[in-house]
């Protein structure tokens, strides 16, 4: 049985072609993106049902440079600029304070506004020490919500694989597939709460996972509400479970969508394993994450949280099987994608799943 834990108290990759954001040092919300660095360190509460350490991660600082010193003027000081030396001490040792802070801040911006993926990406903020407690920033799904996400083969087939979604990017080469401990492949997604490239991804994930199992426990939540994209509604892992006799699945979410003193509150940190599978496929700290079998990695949303944009959970849902609707062709078309991911892992089992029209097609297009 794989789980994906979710108790008390992890830039996101787009796939319209946003240029992912990053997120000011420190987790405060940004309002220009989603894109928060990824922390290191803290600590996991005690009582989460994962098992995992709880750990308040510290965020990455903004890039920097050296400023080089100008060279020696050959040409004499005139006394005008003196005089104003003289006159202006504080001001003048000011000028040169000013000059580096400009410098990084402008080296911030650029970094923010870079990036390839189409989707959007968030970089994980730093999150507070404190345990998130009670407040997960979760709720409980209607049974409807649930039910949608068993989107039908027809519609999914209907759907294929929209041009506009970014697929899965290929890794390991002929390398070994990721297995978990009962030798099933493991699939490791890792996000956060206030992520809105996570919140539109996990929608894709939970539709192409209860294609190989069933989920236990998903809770409602909501991306920040002072992020670019505010408020969209989506699933949680947290405190979920899943079981499927063909896949292990993980899910790290490592802060909720909560803000104390201007911060996310901490929820999970990555174990060892998991950290050293985000150390080699996902350098630039970028949120969503996901691994299928050390075979296919997203880095980033799949599609623009845009097309997910003012609309309910119950709205969303019920537009799952309408392949004609935006809101399909952008969760199911991902969906597919990530499903023929997990078909190159499993031997492509089963195959009521892996030998439909759309899943081989999409296959024989990502090289599976």
């Amino acid at each position: 049985m794989s789980k994906s834990t979710t108790g008390p108290s992890r830039q996101a990759r787009p796939t319209t072609k946003n240029p992912p954001t990053k997120r000011p040092p420190g987790g405060r919300p940004s309002g220009n993106g989603g894109a928060e660095k990824r922390p290191t360190g803290g600590h996991r509460p005690a009582n989460d049902p994962t098992g995992r350490r709880n750990s308040a991660r510290t965020g990455g600082s903004p890039a920097s440079g050296r400023a080089t010193r100008a060279g020696a003027s050959s040409r004499r000081t005139s006394p005008k600029s003196v005089s104003f030396r003289s006159r202006h001490p504080v001001l003048t040792a000011l000028v040169p304070v000013i000059v580096v802070i400009a410098v990084i801040a402008t080296m911030v911006l650029i970094k923010a506004t870079g990036g390839s993926s189409s989707g959007g990406a968030s970089h994980l903020a730093t999150g507070s020490s404190a345990a998130a407690g009670a407040n997960a920033g979760t709720t409980a799904l209607p049974q409807s919500v649930l039910a949608s996400l068993s989107v039908s083969p027809a519609a999914l087939d209907s759907v294929g694989s929209p041009g506009s979604i970014a697929p899965p990017s290929r890794v390991g080469g002929s390398g070994a597939i990721l297995r978990a401990a009962d030798g099933k492949p493991e699939i490791t997604y890792v996000g956060a709460g206030y992520c809105p490239y996570c919140a539109a991804e996990r929608w894709a994930l939970a539709v192409a996972l209860s294609r190989f199992g069933a989920f236990s426990n998903l809770s409602g939540t909501h991306s920040s509400s002072s992020d670019v994209y505010p408020n969209i509604q989506t699933l949680s892992f947290y405190g979920s479970s899943y079981s499927s006799p063909y896949v292990d699945f993980q899910a790290v979410e490592e802060a909720t969508n909560q803000q104390v003193g201007g911060t996310y509150q901490t929820l999970q940190a990555p174990t060892a394993a998991e950290s050293s599978l985000l150390s080699t496929y996902d350098t630039q700290g970028s949120i969503p994450f996901l691994d299928v079998g050390n075979k296919y990695v997203i880095t980033g949303a799949s599609y623009s949280p845009q097309v997910l944009q003012g609309l309910s959970k119950a709205q969303i849902a019920s537009q799952l099987g309408d392949a004609s609707s935006p809101v399909a062709q952008a969760i199911d078309g991902t969906a597919n994608n990530i499903t023929a991911a997990i078909c190159s892992v499993t031997g492509n089992q089963p195959s009521s799943v892996c030998d439909s029209p759309a899943i081989t097609a999409i296959a024989k297009s990502m090289g599976s």
